[in-house]
């Protein structure tokens, strides 16, 4: 509809002007006519407005209450703009722009698919062995013989304790041993001289008697001399400290030329590297649906343990659950769990998993199952829970509440609220309203799943 502008108005043409109130009284549409004496575009006080409801009586002249206002009214209204704006309010309702046609969306059928159930709980690394490195005698420590964080072998030589006092002390015993050698070599030949008088009786019993008692006492001594020799040297061999397993050694707790002893502590520690535990606690309410869930595909062993590293990523190797607590734990009502997995080398020659690491747990079954899925993406989440809006006939998006399984990063699992074949809207969602027409077009898998791993990526 073309409208010729205010200030151009040929004489005694008139423009509908729409005021909404004056003064107290509603006057609804008027006319606006310019005056036929005047040849000018600008506006003059003498101009009249005249109600289309009003029968042809000029509002200038009238005096009724409220409408002696429009005159300064309109002596005000001088300005391009204002006019203008009354133009514009004066447009018909079907000039101006209307909504525009359903909002396209990108809707899937929901299907069966095959996916892997897990269950994700935090959980610590732990060295399967783990040794911490105490001195068994008093002294002053030598020497330490290793690098510190540096990988061991069973049987390496670490630290040194003085030898020459547990020397000196071995060489004591000896010379005691070599003593009790020869008392009782001695008792032997005096036993020996008292049995052959006794048989001759030259001797008497009592003497052959104490003899014999002398020789039983002499094999003691012996015996107890040997003891101790042999403990000499165990002292001695205390002296060396060395690494009772394979594995990786930490910092030293105490700098040589220090007194060790039993009470110091420990003066390292050494843990083994490959393989490693796992361990995390599960509510008891969890772990009994774990065994619910597993039980078709033969429990615990049906299951395999992954990884995720504290950077997000996802551990390569894969270990087995090999331990499941004989107690559960007062204070949380939960049951540790361990597992066991293999923590390779890496070809820089490091090692990914370290001990007593906080790690992402999950347990995955070793058999997919088959499940209702849809995509991520199609899920939302509000006060009353997760829906979808799914689109039947007539192109109509309704709101459906669903109940969600266990699923992946790609794929939501759908245990209720959903059937095989309907339309659910994936791409889109954020135009659509509960009850209302869309347009909707099928998008493919595949062009979702590299979506949201694009986006997980970000």
């Amino acid at each position: 509809m073309n409208m010729p502008c205010p200030l151009f108005l040929q004489a005694d043409q008139t423009i509908p002007v729409a005021v909404a109130t004056l003064g107290s009284r509603s006057l609804g549409l008027f006319d606006w006519r310019r005056p036929a004496a005047r040849s000018s575009g600008t506006i003059h006080s003498n101009r009249s407005i005249t109600p289309r409801h009003s029968g042809g009586r000029d509002l200038v002249r009238s005096r009724s209450p409220g409408i002696t206002g429009v005159v300064p009214m309109l002596k005000r209204a001088r300005s391009l703009a204002t006019v203008g704006a009354l133009w514009a309010l004066a447009l018909p309702v079907h000039a101006q722009s209307g909504p525009g046609g359903p909002p396209s969306v990108g809707v899937i059928a929901a299907a069966m698919t095959a996916i892997t159930e897990t269950t994700e709980i935090n959980g610590r690394v732990q060295a399967i062995e783990r040794v911490d490195l105490t001195a068994r005698v008093t002294g002053f420590l030598d020497e330490r013989l290793f690098v510190e964080g540096a990988d061991v072998k069973k049987g390496d030589l670490l630290f040194r304790i003085e030898r020459a006092p547990f020397e000196a002390e071995v060489e004591a015993r000896r010379a005691t041993v070599a003593q009790a050698q020869a008392q009782l070599e001695n008792v032997n030949l005096t036993l020996a001289r008292a049995e052959k008088l006794l048989e001759t009786n030259a001797g008497t019993q009592s003497a052959a008697d104490n003899a014999r008692a002398a020789q039983r006492t002499a094999v003691a001594q012996l015996n107890l001399t040997q003891a101790q020799l042999r403990q000499a040297e165990i002292n001695l061999e205390y002296t060396l400290i060395r690494s009772p397993v394979d594995g990786r050694i930490g910092r030293a707790a105490i700098t040589d030329g220090n007194v060790v002893g039993p009470s110091s502590g420990a003066l390292a520690t050494v843990v083994s590297q490959d393989p490693i535990y796992v361990t995390f606690p599960v509510p008891v309410r969890r772990l009994l649906q774990l065994h619910s869930q597993f039980a078709a595909d033969g429990g615990f062993e049906s299951v395999r343990v992954r990884l995720q590293l504290p950077d997000g990523r996802l551990y390569g190797p894969h270990g087995t659950l090999e331990f499941v607590d004989i107690n559960v734990a007062r204070d949380t009502d939960s049951v540790v769990l361990r597992g066991r997995i293999p923590n390779p080398r890496l070809p820089t020659g490091r090692r990914e998993l370290t001990n007593d690491e906080l790690v992402r747990v999950i347990i995955q079954s070793v058999k997919p199952r088959e499940v209702l899925t849809v995509p991520r993406a199609a899920v939302l989440k509000d006060q009353q829970g997760d829906y979808v809006y799914v689109v039947g006939e007539k192109d109509i998006a309704q709101q459906r509440r669903v109940k969600l399984g266990q699923s992946t990063p790609e794929a939501a699992a759908v245990l209720d609220g959903l059937k095989v074949g309907e339309r659910v809207v994936v791409e889109g969602v954020q135009r659509v309203r509960p009850n209302s027409p869309v347009a909707p077009a099928p998008v493919a898998a595949a062009a979702i799943k590299a979506s949201a791993v694009a986006e997980g990526a970000r």
